[in-house]
């Protein structure tokens, strides 16, 4: 089963998020969640306030 610091993982590594992983996201913080994968949601969160990881869905919408 995939984890969301696997996710959150790839995203950084590529500097970006797919229209696919934000709903992996979205179905994977429905349900229960550990420490660790909390903190990488955060780092993502992080990550994309600062420009370090972009947005397809943003960009779609034209959103910078």
């Amino acid at each position: 089963m995939t984890r969301i610091r696997d996710v959150v993982q790839k995203a950084l590594a590529t500097g970006y998020l797919t229209l696919e992983a934000e709903d992996q996201l979205r179905q994977l913080l429905t349900t229960r969640y550990d420490l660790e994968d909390f903190n990488a949601f955060m780092s993502l969160q992080e990550a994309a306030m600062t420009g370090k990881v972009k947005q397809e869905s943003r960009e779609r919408c034209g959103i910078k």
